[in-house]
């Protein structure tokens, strides 16, 4: 398998987690969002949208990081990142849409240009604009996760679905100096993760275009 991203992005970050999860061997290459390479005819093959990640296994190409993942867990089925009861399995997929489809997107790089070259927003009021959404998404997750208090993570003692969104959205919310602090479920289950080597390789820092 080859996976098309950027070590940044959240979206790539998320099928990093998901590939070293089911233990996949993948090679990975590098598309620089910032010199616009998202943009260019040849990865526009592999995704007309412009966006990373694209993911091809034998000539199959795969869009969009949350259908990336479920093509993985239906594909690769242990381990599962979905638990197996269905109600179960829809409160996991409800809590990764919080962050994938409702956090995320807000402060996703094309979005803060546009508010910046657009709109002419400025540099604090974009900050407020990233730690505004982020702070509403995770006091929303709070609430959700108090049925997974007692457990390392939130389907129980394994990592799934929702820490492959989650985790990537904590890098970002540090790194936009959003307070992890304030929401200790979160902060509980980043620290599980951090232990794990599925997720300490998949890390931004330890990618190769991270120095590029």
């Amino acid at each position: 398998m080859d996976l098309h991203g950027y070590f940044r992005s959240s979206a790539s970050y998320r099928v990093r987690i998901a590939l070293n999860l089911k233990g996949l061997d993948y090679q990975y290459h590098p598309v620089n969002l910032l010199k616009n390479e998202q943009q260019d005819d040849t990865y526009r093959a592999l995704n007309p949208q412009g966006l990373v990640p694209a993911l091809v296994d034998n000539g199959s190409i795969l869009t969009q990081s949350l259908a990336v993942i479920e093509w993985l867990e239906e594909t690769y089925p242990l381990p599962a990142l979905l638990p197996s009861a269905p109600l179960e399995r829809a409160r996991i997929r409800a809590l990764a849409y919080n962050v994938a489809c409702d956090i995320q997107p807000i402060q996703n790089l094309r979005i803060l240009k546009y508010l910046q070259t657009e709109l002419g927003v400025s540099d604090e009021q974009k900050l407020s604009w990233i730690r505004h959404w982020i702070n509403g998404g995770f006091a929303a997750l709070e609430t959700q996760l108090e049925s997974s208090s007692g457990t390392p993570f939130a389907a129980g003692q394994h990592p799934g679905l929702f820490e492959c969104c989650l985790i990537p959205q904590v890098y970002n919310a540090e790194r936009f100096g959003v307070e992890i602090g304030k929401y200790p479920a979160i902060k509980q289950i980043s620290e599980a993760c951090a232990a794990l080597p599925a997720f300490i390789d998949a890390r931004p820092e330890t990618q190769p275009d991270s120095t590029l």
